[in-house]
């Protein structure tokens, strides 16, 4: 019997996305997926650099990290395990850069699967409610919060990088608060 993997993490979520592009061939234009140039593909052309750029990112940051830390894994879900192995022992920036990275990462693979629910789970970092919605066309989240404005009256809206900042952050004050 197959062990079934229920971790929600980055290295889960590129996994999905790579077996659910891979059984679900783009054959035209779909809802969730980017049109392939060749009929060949399997895959979305797009999807295919949003792995490879994900993973060169982190690959390129444990390099700067340890640059002992050796060939990275052939399989793309392997290099978030790779990259903690061998910044363990980093400064904790480092430390904390890999897990925003990482963290962000775990976002845009869901978003790319078409899972905007991971949005809604974050709190907006400028008024702290729930209510975010994605907003795919500018790849950013809008926050639903009518008082959640800028001067001009223009609702708020974060990148994912901010919103990995902010949940590393977050759950680094909790892991502090606990220790005390």
């Amino acid at each position: 019997m197959e062990h079934e993997d229920t971790t929600d993490d980055a290295a889960s979520r590129l996994r999905h996305l790579t077996n659910f592009f891979l059984e679900h061939p783009v054959t035209g234009p779909v809802t969730g997926h980017t049109p392939t140039t060749t009929p060949s593909t399997p895959m979305s052309l797009g999807t295919l650099s949003h792995i490879d750029a994900s993973v060169r990112e982190l690959v390129q940051h444990t390099r700067k990290a340890n640059p002992a830390a050796g060939q990275a894994p052939s399989r793309a879900d392997a290099v978030y395990d790779w990259a903690r192995q061998h910044t363990e022992h980093a400064d904790e920036d480092v430390q904390q850069r890999r897990e925003t990275i990482e963290y962000r990462h775990y976002l845009e693979h869901a978003l790319r699967a078409g899972d905007k629910t991971v949005i809604r789970k974050q709190r907006c970092p400028e008024c702290r409610t729930w209510g975010l919605m994605w907003q795919a066309t500018q790849q950013r989240a809008l926050c639903t919060n009518a008082d959640c404005v800028d001067r001009d009256g223009v609702s708020t809206t974060v990148d994912l990088r901010r919103l990995a900042n902010e949940h590393v952050a977050a759950r680094k004050k909790i892991r502090q608060a606990r220790a005390t």
